[in-house]
């Protein structure tokens, strides 16, 4: 265990023992006990709803059942007309992609009934190595949500991208000493671990020695090669886009993750699953949300709406939200109201609405009415804070950077991105770089850069994408999965560099540029992906950013910023864009932009 751990550690009891005392003091050496009664109670192993009374004692459910009476408890809390369920866990998000930090993210998703969540944070490992990971550990320490880390296993995703750290089975060999470390974060690099390559099958093998759970990150993948893939340890997927992929992993003994993000929107396609003999093996994911969306449409709860408002039987939809979310984990004492639970449930006033009155963290009510109640957000090491606040390191650009070397009309690759989904396809069609240097606007073809911009390498791509429906300026941003260099999309060569000299300016973030300029920006300043203002606040800045790329043509129903952030990340098929070329995805090698001059 490294110093900064025990040290870590030992806070926490103090910390504990403290309010202890001070709970033995009020009761006079006794535990405080929480009697919740008259709720209608959600057991989430048998999927029954009766009336009975909850007793809290601590940060535990004593009990749960008619018995109990005002006798057994120090204070009474009427909740007659109410439904009381575990409280929901996120089986798998990236906080830095919400842009919030950890306390921010709580703040948002708190009152929508989330108490736990299991994140992985590679977005800003990639950038910032084991720092990364420290950085989020303490940030997420003591807030009234627990987040739970499994542990980045593609920094970087694969060899062909080109991130701010490496990290290998020994760098992340110290974490598994940390109580909220569960195992090891989705295993992106399929094709290495198809091939048997030591250094991914290494770090499978490190957590799997722990008993430690192993996340997989599959798209597509079937036959003898996901059987290969499953083989190795891995234990679950976030990415099947279909039921026919979902129930093929289940079949080979996988949980499946129902994923609805703000990407990423699974959960239609997946909707057969929320049936038996499926339903037991899944649980919710959101992967990557927006903060707009978080404050807008809610988390968890708002994928178990959905599923309510298509058919699905509520109480199933929650029982993958809580109980069958905390056994993919190995989580023993978490996600139902029994007996030796942890206390985290929520109050609702309505079952099949999901409609969050209170909320009960480790005991202790932290919604009440549906309004937050106050505290602070934990502290960092300054150390750590100046690591992640100083990551961008790029020169100034200029238009001639985003000049691509090609004449006449050549037979070319565009990406196409396709709605709401992270998996883009290959368009082979007639570029004239005669005009417009390739760009198209009447068939939706804009220039794609994707520059490096961890070291200042000089390092860069520049290719065609289609799909973003904006027909003038350019969109820029530090948040690029998993990566996160800078990538930039554009309809000239003045709006790129302005738009990417903004991002440069800001030490990471988003900008929009039409000409010279700048009509919106956010700024992100940690690690390039996180910003320190409240989550309606970065709604706010979300939301102008959204407005500005309507305003320059892109559809409503098309979000720019999250599908740009997945163009350059080589483990989603098919193909994507790095630093390091055009990558098919599908048979893993860097492919050219142009394949044949017409003339």
């Amino acid at each position: 265990m490294s110093f900064a751990f025990f040290m870590e550690r030992c806070i926490i009891k103090v910390k504990k023992e403290g309010e202890d005392a001070r709970r033995s003091e009020d009761t006079g050496g006794r535990i405080m006990r929480i009697l919740l009664k008259d709720a209608t109670v959600i057991n989430v192993f048998t999927g029954e709803a009766a009336r009975q009374h909850v007793l809290i004692g601590e940060d535990r459910v004593i009990g749960v059942g008619g018995y109990y009476t005002e006798q057994d408890a120090d204070e009474v809390r009427d909740v007659a007309g109410k439904f009381i369920c575990p409280g929901f866990i996120d089986g798998h998000i990236h906080i830095e992609s919400t842009m919030l930090t950890p306390g921010g993210f709580a703040r948002a998703v708190t009152p929508h009934g989330t108490t736990s969540v299991v994140a992985d944070p590679h977005e800003i490992a990639n950038v910032c190595g084991a720092a990364g990971i420290r950085y989020m550990l303490e940030a997420s320490e003591g807030i009234p949500l627990t987040v739970y880390i499994m542990l980045p296993s593609c920094v970087p995703a694969t060899e062909f991208d080109e991130s701010g750290a490496i990290l290998t089975a020994a760098d992340l060999e110290p974490f598994y000493t940390h109580p909220r470390v569960l195992g090891l974060a989705e295993v992106m690099d399929y094709p290495g671990v198809i091939a048997g390559e030591e250094g991914v099958l290494e770090k499978i093998r490190a957590a799997r020695r722990r008993g430690l759970a192993v996340d997989g990150h599959a798209p597509l993948l079937a036959g003898k090669d996901l059987d290969r893939y499953i083989a190795a340890g891995i234990g679950d997927d976030h990415e099947c886009s279909s039921a026919q992929e979902a129930m093929e992993r289940i079949r080979k003994g996988q949980r499946v993750m129902i994923r609805q993000g703000t990407a990423a929107q699974n959960l239609k396609d997946l909707l057969p699953l929320f049936e038996e003999p499926w339903a037991h093996r899944c649980l919710l994911a959101s992967d990557d949300k927006h903060p707009a969306d978080l404050l807008e449409k809610g988390h968890v709860d708002d994928m178990i709406r959905q599923a309510a408002r298509a058919g699905k039987d509520v109480i199933t939809a929650i029982r993958m939200a809580t109980l069958w979310a905390a056994g993919c984990f190995g989580l023993k004492d978490v996600g139902a109201v029994a007996p030796g639970y942890r206390a985290d449930l929520l109050v609702l006033d309505d079952l099949d609405g999901v409609s969050v009155r209170d909320v009960y963290h480790g005991g202790k009510r932290v919604v009440e009415n549906g309004h937050l109640i106050p505290w602070e957000s934990a502290a960092v090491r300054p150390k750590l804070e100046r690591a992640v606040r100083s990551s961008f390191h790029l020169t100034p650009l200029c238009e001639k950077d985003f000049y691509i070397e090609q004449t006449g009309i050549q037979k070319c690759r565009v990406i196409c991105l396709r709605s709401h989904q992270l998996i883009t396809e290959e368009w082979m069609t007639d570029i004239d770089f005669n005009r417009e240097n390739g760009v198209d606007i009447s068939r939706d073809i804009l220039k794609l850069a994707v520059i490096e911009r961890h070291r200042d390498t000089g390092h860069k791509s520049l290719g065609l994408i289609k799909g973003t429906g904006m027909h003038r300026g350019a969109v820029a941003a530090s948040v690029a999965h998993d990566s996160h260099n800078l990538i930039i999309i554009g309809a000239d060569e003045t709006s790129m560099a302005a738009a990417g000299n903004r991002v440069r300016e800001m030490g990471g973030g988003c900008a929009v540029a039409d000409g010279k300029s700048i009509i919106a920006d956010m700024s992100l300043p940690i690690a390039g992906l996180m910003t320190e203002v409240s989550a309606a606040q970065a709604a706010r800045q979300n939301e102008e950013l959204r407005e500005s790329v309507h305003r320059l043509g892109v559809p409503r129903d098309v979000e720019l910023f999250m599908a740009m952030a997945f163009v350059s990340l080589p483990v989603i098929p098919h193909i994507k864009m790095t630093t390091k070329g055009i990558i098919d995805v599908d048979r893993q090698q860097i492919v050219p932009l142009a394949t044949g001059s017409k003339g």
